[in-house]
């Protein structure tokens, strides 16, 4: 599955996107998971101490931000699924 990355996470990982596998039953959850096993510096970026979302991380499953969805982060993917993730952008 395809995770497009967003302003510093391309920055860390030195990618526009990444390529993942999906398993059987996958998650949003559990693709961020994969994400940050695959680049451990984007923990800091997108996880809290708990593991759990950031508030100001947006995770979009076909353009919907996960957290929002009816399932959360518990939301099942599909292999044709658009995935973006965008950490907290700031400016003035």
């Amino acid at each position: 599955m395809q995770v497009n990355l967003f302003a510093t996470l391309r920055q860390i990982t030195g990618r526009k996107a990444l390529e993942l596998p999906l398993d059987a039953g996958a998650t949003a959850g559990g693709l961020l998971e994969a994400v940050v096993a695959q680049y451990p510096a984007l923990r800091a970026e997108l996880l809290d101490a708990e593991g759990r979302l950031l508030g100001h991380v947006h995770l979009f499953v076909n353009g919907r931000d996960a957290p929002y969805l009816e399932q959360g982060l518990a939301t099942p993917l599909s292999p044709d699924d658009k995935i973006d993730l965008f950490p907290a952008v700031g400016g003035g």
